[in-house]
């Protein structure tokens, strides 16, 4: 499968969910656990929360956990992303000074 960011090699979980009458699917437990994906203690936390992105490709519906900053150090200034990850330029300046060692 080929999405804007590369290739994604999808393994199916085995599970299959239905979608209730308000178009809401359930993320398996064990899913959530394995992307570190977290729920909020209550409905007004949105801080805590982990979040989503969708996308579509062909017949196929991707949900990929969001990333809005830096994959090493959470900022979100001079972003890039590489292969479906974010990384800052400051961040890439140091790996690529990493090879230079």
């Amino acid at each position: 499968m080929l999405l804007a960011y590369g290739v994604i090699n999808m393994k199916s979980l085995g599970m299959v969910r239905k979608i209730d009458k308000f178009g809401r699917v359930v993320l398996p437990m064990e899913t959530r656990k394995l992307l570190n994906l977290v729920e909020p203690k209550n409905d007004d936390d949105d801080n805590i929360s982990s979040w989503v992105e969708f996308y579509t490709d062909g017949d196929s519906i991707i949900i990929k956990k969001y990333m809005p900053a830096c994959y090493f150090c959470n900022s979100a200034n001079d972003m890039i992303e590489y292969n479906g990850i974010k990384i800052c330029k400051a961040c890439l300046e140091k790996m690529n000074n990493l090879s230079k060692i």
